[in-house]
C-alpha cells in the first residue's frame, strides 16, 4: 500500500501536479481531523473531496456476524460521515465545494450476499442527500457515484465466479466497468459542467439498474461473445 501510494504522487508530479499522501483510518475521527489539518496546512483550502475508501465482504444474511457487519458499517458508511462532515467545515471557509461519495448498486437494490455492504452502501446514498440539501445554501454541492460491477481489487476480492457470471447475465452491455469509467463520472460531478447536479445518485453499471426482464440465452450469448 506504501508502495502504490507513492507511485501514485511521482505519477501525478511528474504530470505537473502538486501531490502527496497520507494513511488515514477513515473509521477514526482523530486520524481524519489530522488528515484535514494536514491538507490546510499544505494547501490552504479544500474545493473536491472524493470520498472513496471502503471494504466489502461477500456472505450470506444469516451467516453474517456481529464483527463484519460492524466493520464493513465503521468503514464505509462511518467514514464517509466523518470525512465529508470534516472537509465539510473546511470548504465551508470559502464557501464552495463538490463533495463526491462513492455509494453502489447494492446501496439501491437488494443483492444476495451483501447485508452488511448493502446497507452501508444504502446509508451512504441516504447521508449523501441529506447531506445536499443542508450543505447547498453554503455552497458545497454533493453526489453519489453508485458503481455497479468494476473492475477493481475490491471487486476481485468479493466477486466469485458465480458472482460474476450472475452479474454478467444481468448487465446489458455483458461487462465489467473500468476505474477509468467510473473516475470519468466522477470528474463529471466534480466539475462545473454539474454545478446545478445536487443530491443526484449516478449509477456506473453499463445498464444493471435499468434493465427489467431480458432474454437469459441472448445474455450468455453476448457474454461468451466477449470473453
Amino acid at each position: 500500500m506504501v508502495k502504490l501510494r507513492e507511485t501514485v504522487v511521482e505519477g501525478l508530479c511528474a504530470a505537473g501536479g502538486n501531490a502527496s499522501a497520507m494513511a488515514v483510518d477513515v473509521s477514526s475521527e482523530s486520524s481524519v481531523t489530522e488528515l484535514l489539518t494536514n491538507i490546510e496546512q499544505q494547501h490552504g483550502r479544500l474545493d473536491i473531496p472524493v470520498h472513496s475508501a471502503g471494504v466489502g465482504i461477500e456472505r450470506p444474511f444469516l451467516e453474517t456476524s456481529l464483527q463484519d457487519w460492524q466493520r464493513i458499517i465503521d468503514i464505509d458508511l462511518s467514514g464517509t460521515f466523518l470525512c465529508c462532515q470534516a472537509a465539510a467545515r473546511l470548504m465551508l471557509k470559502n464557501n464552495y465545494g463538490r463533495i463526491v461519495t462513492i455509494a453502489s448498486t447494492a446501496g439501491v437494490r437488494g443483492g444476495f450476499r451483501r447485508a452488511a455492504y448493502g446497507a452501508a452502501k444504502g446509508g451512504v446514498i441516504a447521508l449523501t442527500k441529506v447531506m445536499a440539501v443542508e450543505l447547498a445554501p453554503l455552497g458545497i454541492t454533493v453526489n453519489a457515484l453508485a458503481p455497479g460491477a468494476i473492475e477493481t481489487e475490491l471487486v476481485a476480492k468479493m466477486h466469485s465466479e458465480e458472482t460474476r457470471r450472475i452479474y454478467t447475465n444481468g448487465i446489458p452491455m455483458s461487462r465489467y466497468g473500468t476505474p477509468a469509467e467510473t473516475a470519468a463520472a466522477a470528474l463529471f460531478l466534480a466539475g462545473e459542467q454539474a454545478a446545478y447536479v445536487n443530491g443526484h445518485v449516478l449509477a456506473v453499471d453499463g445498464g444493471f439498474l435499468g434493465a427489467g426482464l431480458m432474454d437469459p440465452e441472448e445474455q450468455a450469448a453476448k457474454a461468451e461473445k466477449h470473453r
